[in-house]
C-alpha cells in the first residue's frame, strides 16, 4: 500500500542521519542506508520528508529566534 512505503521512507529518511554516520566508522553494514527494495514515488518522497525534516526543523527555530 501507498501510505506503509511512505512512512517506511519517512522512518528510513528520519534514522539515515544516524545510519550514515555509523557507517562512516564501519558499523552496522547489515543495516542499509537507503531501502532500495521499496524504492518507488512514495517512499522516496517519505525519505526526503525524512531527511530534510531535521534540517528544517532547525532553520525554523532559527527565524523565530530573530523576531
Amino acid at each position: 500500500m501507498w501510505w506503509q512505503d511512505l512512512l517506511w521512507g519517512i522512518w528510513n529518511g528520519l534514522t539515515a542521519w544516524i545510519v550514515l554516520i555509523v557507517h562512516v566508522f564501519g558499523v552496522w553494514s547489515e543495516f542499509p542506508f537507503y531501502n532500495s527494495a521499496r524504492s518507488g514515488n512514495w517512499y522516496d518522497f517519505g525519505f526526503l520528508l525524512g531527511m530534510g525534516s531535521p534540517l528544517l526543523g532547525g532553520l525554523g527555530s532559527r527565524f523565530r529566534s530573530r523576531r
